[in-house]
């Protein structure tokens, strides 16, 4: 099992997060078990940590926000997320490590 898969037909990939908000800035660091770990700047509070992940997100993936769903995990720092028609592979998150 691995923090990410595909759809049959590769348009939907789809990820297994685990989110830390309050961080000092968002980028992906590493992976810890079957899940990606991210770190956001964002607070996890009114919906923002969720609403940075989906920006962070659809920006590495070179994809519209409408694009990215929270599929589970809205209120938990493990998230499931999908990604409809990525431009880039899972692994443009460790090519460009940090966000702007």
């Amino acid at each position: 099992m691995s923090w990410y898969s595909f759809g049959n037909d590769r348009s939907l990939l789809v990820l297994k997060l685990y989110v830390q908000p309050g961080a000092r800035q968002t980028e992906a660091v590493g992976i810890c078990g079957e899940e990606l770990r991210i770190k956001l700047a964002a607070l996890p509070r009114d919906g923002k940590a969720n609403r940075a992940l989906m920006e962070f997100l659809a920006k590495r993936f070179n994809v519209p926000r409408k694009n990215i769903t929270l599929k589970r995990g809205e209120q938990s720092r493990h998230k499931v997320v999908e990604v409809c028609q990525p431009s880039n592979g899972p692994e443009v998150l460790f090519s460009e490590m940090k966000a702007e």
